[in-house]
Protein backbone atom coordinates (compact mmCIF):
# COMPACT_ATOMS: atom_id res chain seq x y z
CA UNK A 1 0.00 0.00 0.00
CA UNK A 2 1.32 3.31 -0.94
CA UNK A 3 1.73 5.77 1.97
CA UNK A 4 0.26 9.59 2.04
CA UNK A 5 1.11 12.48 4.50
CA UNK A 6 -2.49 13.80 5.31
CA UNK A 7 -3.25 17.27 8.02
CA UNK A 8 -3.98 15.47 10.85
CA UNK A 9 -6.92 17.88 11.53
CA UNK A 10 -8.27 16.14 8.28
CA UNK A 11 -8.04 13.01 10.29
CA UNK A 12 -9.88 14.17 13.25
CA UNK A 13 -7.14 15.18 15.34
CA UNK A 14 -8.23 18.08 17.12
CA UNK A 15 -5.41 20.09 16.51
CA UNK A 16 -6.61 23.26 14.23
CA UNK A 17 -5.60 26.84 15.53
CA UNK A 18 -9.01 26.70 17.11
CA UNK A 19 -8.66 23.07 18.70
CA UNK A 20 -10.81 21.20 16.47
CA UNK A 21 -10.63 19.01 13.35
CA UNK A 22 -11.81 19.06 10.15
CA UNK A 23 -12.59 14.93 9.24
CA UNK A 24 -15.05 14.33 6.70
CA UNK A 25 -16.59 11.63 4.67
CA UNK A 26 -14.50 12.96 1.17
CA UNK A 27 -11.43 12.42 2.43
CA UNK A 28 -11.36 8.94 3.97
CA UNK A 29 -12.73 8.54 0.48
CA UNK A 30 -9.79 9.98 -0.84
CA UNK A 31 -7.01 8.08 1.52
CA UNK A 32 -8.69 4.96 0.89
CA UNK A 33 -6.35 2.15 -0.18
CA UNK A 34 -3.34 4.22 1.32
CA UNK A 35 -1.43 4.01 4.75
CA UNK A 36 -1.81 6.99 6.00
CA UNK A 37 0.61 9.70 7.76
CA UNK A 38 -1.05 11.79 9.64
CA UNK A 39 0.87 14.80 10.79
CA UNK A 40 0.33 18.39 12.04
CA UNK A 41 2.98 20.76 10.88
CA UNK A 42 2.28 23.67 13.50
CA UNK A 43 1.70 21.41 16.76
CA UNK A 44 5.20 19.44 15.24
CA UNK A 45 6.66 23.19 15.00
CA UNK A 46 5.88 23.42 18.41
CA UNK A 47 2.65 25.72 18.58
CA UNK A 48 -0.01 25.13 20.98
CA UNK A 49 -3.62 23.72 20.61
CA UNK A 50 -5.34 25.95 20.70
CA UNK A 51 -3.51 28.95 19.13
CA UNK A 52 -3.82 32.32 17.43
CA UNK A 53 -4.64 32.29 13.79
CA UNK A 54 -1.50 32.81 11.94
CA UNK A 55 -1.23 33.95 7.97
CA UNK A 56 1.51 34.25 5.60
CA UNK A 57 2.86 38.30 5.39
CA UNK A 58 4.90 39.33 2.17
CA UNK A 59 4.48 36.44 0.44
CA UNK A 60 3.40 32.56 0.45
CA UNK A 61 5.60 29.40 1.83
CA UNK A 62 7.71 29.58 -1.31
CA UNK A 63 8.74 32.95 0.18
CA UNK A 64 9.19 32.17 3.49
CA UNK A 65 11.56 29.48 2.78
CA UNK A 66 13.73 31.61 0.49
CA UNK A 67 13.48 34.08 3.73
CA UNK A 68 11.72 36.91 1.98
CA UNK A 69 7.94 36.59 3.58
CA UNK A 70 6.58 35.62 7.47
CA UNK A 71 4.49 33.86 8.87
CA UNK A 72 2.39 36.15 11.90
CA UNK A 73 -0.79 35.85 14.08
CA UNK A 74 -3.35 38.01 14.42
CA UNK A 75 -1.52 39.97 17.28
CA UNK A 76 1.70 40.35 15.37
CA UNK A 77 3.78 37.57 16.83
CA UNK A 78 6.38 36.40 14.56
CA UNK A 79 5.82 32.04 14.35
CA UNK A 80 7.81 31.82 11.14
CA UNK A 81 10.59 29.97 12.92
CA UNK A 82 7.74 27.65 14.46
CA UNK A 83 5.72 27.16 10.85
CA UNK A 84 9.36 26.53 9.32
CA UNK A 85 10.55 23.96 11.96
CA UNK A 86 6.95 22.05 11.52
CA UNK A 87 7.68 21.55 7.57
CA UNK A 88 11.13 20.43 7.96
CA UNK A 89 9.76 17.98 10.63
CA UNK A 90 6.31 16.86 7.92
CA UNK A 91 9.33 16.47 5.31
CA UNK A 92 11.12 13.96 7.36
CA UNK A 93 7.74 12.43 8.40
CA UNK A 94 6.76 11.88 4.92
CA UNK A 95 10.43 10.47 4.11
CA UNK A 96 10.85 8.19 6.51
CA UNK A 97 7.17 6.70 5.23
CA UNK A 98 8.19 6.83 1.48
CA UNK A 99 5.10 9.15 0.68
CA UNK A 100 5.01 10.00 -2.78
CA UNK A 101 1.61 12.15 -1.95
CA UNK A 102 0.24 14.64 0.59
CA UNK A 103 -3.32 15.53 1.25
CA UNK A 104 -3.93 18.99 2.88
CA UNK A 105 -5.70 21.37 4.79
CA UNK A 106 -7.01 23.90 2.05
CA UNK A 107 -5.45 27.83 2.78
CA UNK A 108 -3.74 26.73 6.13
CA UNK A 109 -0.55 29.01 6.41
CA UNK A 110 1.04 25.39 6.68
CA UNK A 111 -0.72 23.12 4.73
CA UNK A 112 -2.20 25.51 1.91
CA UNK A 113 -1.96 24.68 -2.06
CA UNK A 114 -2.53 27.38 -4.70
CA UNK A 115 -5.07 29.16 -2.51
CA UNK A 116 -4.09 30.55 1.38
CA UNK A 117 -4.85 33.39 3.42
CA UNK A 118 -3.52 37.03 2.36
CA UNK A 119 -2.12 37.85 5.57
CA UNK A 120 -4.88 40.80 6.19
CA UNK A 121 -6.43 37.99 8.58
CA UNK A 122 -10.56 39.19 6.65
CA UNK A 123 -11.01 35.88 5.12
CA UNK A 124 -9.57 36.68 1.66
CA UNK A 125 -7.79 34.06 -0.20
CA UNK A 126 -4.67 34.50 -2.63
CA UNK A 127 -2.68 32.11 -4.81
CA UNK A 128 -0.17 30.36 -2.72
CA UNK A 129 1.58 27.49 -0.99
CA UNK A 130 1.34 27.00 2.87
CA UNK A 131 5.36 26.88 4.02
CA UNK A 132 4.79 22.59 4.76
CA UNK A 133 3.30 22.46 1.01
CA UNK A 134 5.93 23.97 -0.13
CA UNK A 135 8.59 22.61 1.24
CA UNK A 136 6.61 19.15 0.43
CA UNK A 137 6.63 20.01 -3.32
CA UNK A 138 10.13 21.23 -3.22
CA UNK A 139 11.39 17.91 -2.62
CA UNK A 140 9.18 16.03 -5.21
CA UNK A 141 5.80 15.35 -2.76
CA UNK A 142 2.50 15.61 -4.80
CA UNK A 143 0.72 17.69 -2.71
CA UNK A 144 -3.15 18.14 -2.39
CA UNK A 145 -5.35 20.29 -1.43
CA UNK A 146 -7.95 18.03 0.19
CA UNK A 147 -11.73 17.51 -0.87
CA UNK A 148 -14.53 19.27 1.10
CA UNK A 149 -12.27 21.03 3.55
Amino acid sequence: MEAILVSACLRGVPCRYDGRHKASLEVEQAVAGHDVVAFCPEVAGGLATPRRPAELVGGDGHDVLDGTARVVEDTGRDVTAEFVEGARRALAAARRAGCSQALLMPRSPSCGRGSVYDGSFTGRPVAGDGVTAALLERNGIDVRPAPGA
